[in-house]
C-alpha cells in the first residue's frame, strides 16, 4: 500500500511538472486549439455516453434518463455555450483612459492562469467534474482531474475516457481516496476548483493558503425552502417534491428544510405527500428513478435523523419530532424513502448540518419577519426557494448562493447565470462566462507612446498645480 501511495505521489509530481512545461510552451493559447479541444470533450462524452449511464446506474441507480438531465446534458450545453462565444469572451476589452495618461491606451486582456486541479464530489460525479474542465479548456488551461473514489464506477469510466482523449501534459486525471487528495493539495497550482462540503473546503482552502493560491470552493448549506400563505400549494407542491426527489436529495443545491406558514402546513403536506406518490409510485423503492443513498455510512447517517433512531441522546427540549411520511429503509439497496419530518426544533441535529438525503424537517411560522430572522442567523445557504408572494421581501433580507421564487433548483440551469456560494456556501462562481473567467486572469494592460513625454509626472513637480487638477 505504502509502495502504491509513493508511486502516486511520484506520478503527480511528474505529471504537474509536465503539464507546467506544456501550458509554458503556449500550445494551449490559440483559440482554435481550444475550440478543437472542447470538440474532443464533447466527441468522447458522446462515445462514452452509455458507458457513464451504466455506470451511474451501478453506483447510484440513477436512471439513464435523469443521467442525462442532470449530467451530461448540462455538460453538453455547456460545450456548446462556449465554442458559440469563447472569441467574443477572449476579446480584449477596451478602456477609457484618464487624462492623466494621455496619449495612452489601456485595455483588458485574459489570460490562463495556468495549471489546475479540479477536485469532483460523488454526487453529480460527471457534472461537477467535466463542467469545470470546459472552463479550463476555453480559458487554456490545462487541468489534472480528481474523481471521487465513491462512485468507484463512474470514476474507471471518466478514467478511462479522458486517458483516450487528451494527453496527460494537458488533461490529466488520477484515481484515489483522501491520501490522493492530500498529494494533490501539496503541490503547487494556479488554480484550484473544489466542490464537496465545507468542512472539506476548509481543508483544501487552508492547503491552498500555503502556496496563496487561488480556489474556488462549490459547497453546500442548508438550503431553506419557504411556503408562504399566499402561494400556490399545488404548483408548490409538485415542484418541491420533485426538487427534494432528484438524486434522492443528494443535490447541494436541493432544498434542504421546509419553513411553511402555519395556515397552510396541513394542506401542504398532503399535497406533497401527493406529489411524491405521482412522481415516484406508491412504492418509491421500485420506481425507476428514485436514485440510492451513495454509501452505508451515509445511509447511517440520515437514518440517524430519524427519530426513532437519533434522538435517544438528545436534551428532552429536542425530542419532539415525528416522521409524518416516509421513514423506510433497506440497507441491503441503501435506500430511504422520501420522509417528512413535523416537530421539529431547531436544535435537532436534522436541522444542524446539511441533510443530503430525502428527509424535509419542517418549521413552520407567522409572520414572514420570522424566516428572514432564522435565515439571516444561521450560514448563507448555497440556495434559497421562496414560494409566494413576498419574494422581493426575501431578498431584501436575506442572503444565499443562488435564490429561486417559485421554483427550485432550476437557476442552475441558465448559463448566463452565476453559480456559486457566499461565505460557508462556497466562494467563486462559474457556469458559462464565469467559467471561463475563473479559469483566466484579467489582465490590466496600458501602452504609452514615446514621440510625446509629458513632463509633469516627474521629479521636482515643477507644475504641481496643474497635476492635481488633472488626478
Amino acid at each position: 500500500m505504502a509502495e502504491k501511495l509513493d508511486n502516486m505521489k511520484e506520478y503527480i509530481s511528474t505529471t504537474l511538472n509536465k503539464q507546467k512545461q506544456y501550458f509554458h510552451s503556449g500550445a494551449t493559447l490559440a483559440l482554435p486549439f481550444r475550440k478543437q479541444m472542447l470538440r474532443k470533450l464533447t466527441s468522447a462524452m458522446h462515445q462514452y455516453e452509455k458507458a457513464l449511464s451504466d455506470a451511474l446506474w451501478q453506483d447510484l441507480h440513477k436512471s439513464y434518463e435523469e443521467a442525462y438531465l442532470t449530467e451530461l446534458s448540462i455538460v453538453y450545453g455547456e460545450i456548446r455555450n462556449h465554442l458559440r462565444h469563447l472569441r467574443k469572451w477572449a476579446r480584449p476589452e477596451r478602456k477609457c483612459s484618464p487624462l492623466a495618461i494621455m496619449p495612452a491606451t489601456s485595455k483588458i486582456i485574459k489570460q490562463p492562469l495556468g495549471n489546475t486541479l479540479i477536485i469532483a464530489p460523488w454526487n453529480y460525479p460527471v457534472q461537477l467534474l467535466l463542467n469545470p474542465l470546459v472552463g479550463a479548456i476555453s480559458s487554456g488551461c490545462t487541468a489534472m482531474l480528481k474523481p471521487s473514489p465513491y462512485v468507484p464506477n463512474v470514476s474507471r469510466v471518466l478514467t478511462e475516457m479522458i486517458r483516450n482523449t487528451f494527453s496527460e501534459e494537458y488533461i490529466a486525471i488520477v484515481e484515489g481516496n483522501r491520501d490522493v487528495n492530500q498529494m494533490l493539495l501539496a503541490e503547487r497550482w494556479d488554480l484550484i476548483f473544489f466542490t464537496g462540503s465545507p468542512v472539506l473546503g476548509k481543508m483544501v482552502m487552508e492547503a491552498a493558503s500555503k502556496h496563496l493560491t487561488p480556489v474556488v470552493l462549490e459547497l453546500g448549506g442548508k438550503s431553506p425552502c419557504i411556503i408562504d400563505q399566499d402561494a400556490d400549494l399545488k404548483v408548490a407542491a409538485k415542484r418541491v417534491a420533485w426538487g427534494k426527489a432528484l438524486n434522492a436529495g443528494q443535490t447541494c443545491i436541493a432544498p434542504d428544510y421546509l419553513m411553511i406558514h402555519e395556515d397552510v402546513k396541513n394542506k401542504f403536506l398532503k399535497l406533497l405527500v401527493k406529489e411524491w406518490k405521482h412522481l415516484l409510485t406508491k412504492d418509491p423503492q421500485q420506481a425507476k428513478h428514485f436514485v440510492r443513498i451513495v454509501s452505508d455510512k451515509a445511509l447511517d447517517r440520515l437514518i440517524g435523523y430519524l427519530p426513532s433512531t437519533g434522538e435517544a441522546d438528545l436534551p428532552s427540549t429536542a425530542k419532539r419530532s415525528t416522521i409524518y411520511h416516509g421513514g423506510h429503509y433497506d440497507r441491503a439497496e441503501r435506500y430511504l424513502s422520501p420522509t417528512i419530518l413535523t416537530n421539529v426544533s431547531p436544535d435537532a441535529p436534522v436541522m444542524q448540518e446539511e441533510i443530503f438525503g430525502p428527509i424535509f424537517p419542517v418549521l413552520t411560522f407567522k409572520q414572514i419577519e420570522e424566516v428572514t430572522e432564522f435565515v439571516a442567523k444561521r450560514e448563507r445557504p448555497l440556495a434559497l426557494y421562496y414560494f409566494g408572494k413576498k419574494g422581493d421581501y426575501i431578498l431584501r433580507h436575506t442572503i444565499s448562493g443562488g435564490t429561486c421564487i417559485n421554483d427550485v433548483i432550476m437557476h442552475i440551469v441558465n448559463h448566463d447565470m452565476p453559480f456559486g456560494g457566499v461565505g460557508n456556501s462556497g466562494m467563486g462562481t462559474y457556469h458559462g462566462k464565469e467559467s471561463f473567467m475563473t479559469f483566466s486572469h484579467r489582465r490590466a494592460v496600458v501602452s504609452t507612446p514615446t514621440f510625446v513625454d509629458m513632463p509633469f509626472r516627474y521629479m521636482p513637480y515643477k507644475l504641481f498645480a496643474l497635476i492635481k487638477k488633472l488626478v
